[in-house]
């Protein structure tokens, strides 16, 4: 049988570059990858971060779990292997945003080093900035305002990250912050912190 690839031919070299688009929107695209148990705050800092980067003129994107899943991994489940490949269909679209010099801001549980570690390497370490939502699973449980981790107790949801299956809390994120102690404004800012120069193309 016949490769598909063998009728793919990729036109990267004939249209415009990166650069091009970055210059035309005056930042740079960059992805921030925010990981942490359901329920640390995740969604609500990467909406956080967004609003602050548009209030100062730049361009983002926020990609969430709960929103990819009712679209493009649609049909994908929660095993280790779906997972792997929810992580990687993300990387690959959030590849194709900073290509467009946009400011991706990622929200995923993305539970292993070795998922995270894929979806680096898919976007490029240059363009990857990771961020650890770190807060206890008591505290998650605490919270559990979609109800989650009383379902997955009560085994209504399977392979459930911190329940059933393991979190691997990232070795040596670029940011930490600890939801637990720390406020959204102050999780924000601190991040905010160090994001800005990496975005920045010159004083806006």
């Amino acid at each position: 049988m016949e490769k598909a690839d063998n009728h793919i031919y990729p036109v990267f070299n004939k249209i415009l570059k990166r650069t091009d688009k970055e210059s035309l929107l005056n930042q740079r695209g960059i992805v921030i990858w925010l990981t942490g148990l359901s329920g640390s705050g995740k969604t609500t800092i990467a909406k956080g971060i967004e609003e602050v980067l548009h209030r100062e003129g730049f361009i983002c994107q926020v990609l969430d779990g709960d929103n990819i899943r009712s679209g493009i991994n649609n049909n994908l489940g929660f095993t280790l292997e779906d997972r792997l490949e929810n992580i990687r269909r993300i990387a690959e679209v959030s590849r194709l945003f900073i290509n467009c010099g946009i400011i991706t801001i990622n929200s995923f549980i993305s539970p292993t080093e070795h998922i995270r570690q894929s979806a680096k390497d898919i976007i490029g370490a240059n363009d990857f900035v990771s961020v650890y939502i770190n807060a206890p699973i008591s505290v998650c449980e605490e919270r559990d305002v979609k109800g989650l981790y009383k379902k997955a107790r009560a085994g209504e949801i399977k392979d459930f990250t911190g329940v059933d299956t393991v979190f691997e809390p990232p070795v040596d994120p670029d940011i930490e912050v600890h939801t637990d102690n720390m406020s959204v404004s102050d999780s924000v800012e601190r991040i905010i912190k160090h994001i800005l120069p990496l975005v920045s193309m010159h004083e806006k």
